[in-house]
């Protein structure tokens, strides 16, 4: 992943030098060198009535029919003719499934354990029917691995984390940047040293945590995701999330920074990504009360660790004896010692336990009722929309858990869940090599140099094969399995890549311009069967909303649904191009490669 420079390792002496270095990197990013992505010019979309601003030579100006108005998704859906109208500006961060003015009328939800800050998809009548604009002055993200550290200011632009977090060194304000020096509430001095901090403690002082074994991370109340970041140095890919709430944006300012994160909490429903799939989960002063409930969030963490897996809480129960934390922590002790975890390591703030890979000492507390155990079914089933349940997974037979190598090797091993659905180590090598070469193909295709490309989504992954043979370019993956489709997302963890399950009749928990680069392989007809209103136009319409502006959409699908994007993607603003690839069969498939262009409200 290369070098960064990193601020927090400063000595004091070298505040001058600092300083003047920081001048330099801001003169280079006005002057538009360091980053080598320039914006080009935005495509103007006038108001009703008006002409672009392009006053030196209005004939010249690109002209859109579109309209600027607040437009409804309507049955059947009607594209006008002009094209999709476009969102107001007040629209350009819309999260359909985390819209607080919907959200708020709702009379039925249980606020005490946080259930309005769930997704909480409106119905389709009362969802926005129009393209989300981009803010004033967007412009196209700061390039990997420069954008961890600085992004535009005018792309996110907030400033109630730098506000309040400002003292703890998640974000600071610097001309027209956001400067990110790696800090966070309970390791202001810099994630670096926090994860060096936590290796120690998982490993007796002789390694770190790549060492400990630790492959993929979930990170509960991830703020902007600095910890992730930080990972990767050591192989480590974290799936990070936390609410859209007062803290505004968070995830917005991770996916910008080019991290992988989504929009989610920890309330009533199980999380969307399978059992036995993470060897951390991280917590960080993730304000979730552990302790509540008869620690049904904490059962969740245990469903989601692998055996041996930790589970990391740095907050002030574990370290401080004022008001209510010794009462928090001692029932923390008490469920976990239940659930059979291991407190290894307690230091200063922070405290980490070890789920147990031997289920004697689960199989003996659920024999005298100090733990409910869950019904065999409900372990392999997707956790997508389920409720928590207040009871813990138990591996009767332990001879089916499999060790897993470590990455890289992990990419390509053929895991036992493969085998559970019925892939065999041929067909698995296969499409291995078949993803090798389409990716290969892709770049050609794309004409684009590989670091103007960070945030990667596969939007029906499969068994991950694109993902895979991604893993040696400068990007990350998002691999999205459709909760109806055969259950892959457990293969996709055993390869050591992230992913979640998702319905895509019900917009993604993310903000508008999240991707760079979407892969929709067959994606359109598998829903095209769909009875409960779910059609071609919503699914484009979600694309557009993650998507940037420049971004690329991947579509390989049959004739007839490319057919009818083609028609349909210039009333979307997409430009598209038609290539020929082979199939796994060996047989010519029409691939789709639709970008969208860079416009603005005037």
């Amino acid at each position: 992943m290369g070098s960064w420079w990193s601020p927090a390792s400063v000595e004091p002496r070298s505040v001058q030098l600092l300083l003047l270095g920081v001048a330099l990197v801001a003169a280079s990013f006005y002057a538009g060198t360091l980053f080598q992505s320039s914006a080009s010019p935005a495509l103007i979309l006038p108001p009703p009535g008006s002409r672009s601003r392009d006053s030196s030579n209005p004939q010249d100006a690109p002209e859109f029919a579109n309209r600027v108005i607040v437009t409804y998704r309507t049955t059947p859906i009607s594209v006008p003719d002009h094209g999709l109208d476009v969102c107001p500006l007040e629209y350009n961060e819309y999260v359909p499934c985390h819209d607080a003015a919907y959200v708020s009328k709702l009379s039925n939800l249980d606020r005490t354990r946080h259930e309005d800050l769930e997704d909480i998809c409106p119905p389709q009548e009362k969802r926005l029917f129009c393209l989300v604009p981009p803010p004033n002055d967007y412009k196209i993200p700061i390039r990997w691995p420069t954008s961890r550290d600085y992004v535009w200011r005018s792309n996110v632009n907030h400033s109630r984390l730098s506000e309040v977090k400002g003292g703890q060194n998640w974000v600071h304000e610097h001309g027209k940047l956001w400067w990110f020096p790696g800090g966070g509430t309970h390791f202001k001095h810099g994630a670096l040293e926090y994860i060096e901090r936590l290796g120690n403690m998982t490993t007796n002082s002789t390694g770190d945590l790549s060492s400990a074994g630790v492959v993929q991370v979930l990170d509960v109340g991830c703020g902007v995701a600095s910890f992730s970041a930080y990972l990767l140095s050591l192989d480590i890919h974290t799936m990070s999330f936390a609410p859209k709430d007062g803290h505004e944006n968070q995830i917005q300012f991770a996916l910008e920074r080019g991290i992988g994160a989504m929009i989610s909490v920890l309330a009533t429903k199980q999380l969307p990504y399978p059992g036995n799939s993470f060897e951390m989960v991280h917590c960080s002063r993730c304000r979730v009360d552990w302790h509540e409930n008869d620690g049904i969030l904490l059962k969740e963490v245990d469903r989601l660790l692998r055996p041996n897996g930790y589970f990391v809480y740095s907050a002030p129960p574990a370290y401080r004896k004022d008001k209510d934390f010794p009462v928090i922590w001692e029932k923390l002790i008490n469920i976990t010692t239940a659930m059979c975890w291991k407190l290894i390591a307690k230091h200063v703030q922070t405290a980490i336990w070890l789920k147990p890979e031997d289920e004697s000492c689960r199989q003996k507390n659920a024999d005298t009722k100090l733990l409910n155990i869950c019904d065999p079914n409900v372990s392999s089933s997707s956790s997508w929309k389920a409720p928590l349940l207040n009871c813990v997974r138990f591996n009767k037979d332990q001879s089916k858990m499999q060790k897993l190598p470590p990455r890289p090797d992990r990419l390509t091993f053929y895991s036992r869940n493969l085998e559970m659905i019925g892939v065999t180590p041929e067909k698995f090598e296969n499409n291995n090599q078949f993803w090798w070469d389409q990716v290969r193909k892709y770049w050609s295709l794309l004409g684009v140099e590989k670091t103007s490309i960070r945030n990667v989504m596969d939007m029906s992954a499969n068994y991950g094969g694109f993902a895979m043979a991604l893993s040696n370019d400068p990007v990350w993956i998002m691999n999205i399995v459709p909760h109806t489709t055969v259950n892959t997302l457990p293969v996709i963890y055993d390869r050591g890549l992230i992913g979640s399950y998702h319905d895509w009749c019900e917009p993604f928990s993310t903000y508008p311009r999240s991707y760079d680069l979407l892969h929709a392989f067959h994606l359109f007809s598998h829903y095209q069967d769909r009875t409960d209103g779910c059609s071609m136009e919503d699914i484009m319409l979600e694309i557009d909303r993650i998507i940037r502006p420049q971004g690329f959409i991947i579509i390989r699908d049959d004739d007839t649904t490319h057919s009818r994007i083609i028609d349909l993607a210039p009333k979307f603003l997409w430009d598209v191009t038609t290539h020929s690839l082979e199939n796994e069969e060996n047989r010519p498939e029409q691939v789709l490669i639709c970008r969208k262009k860079f416009w603005a409200i005037v």
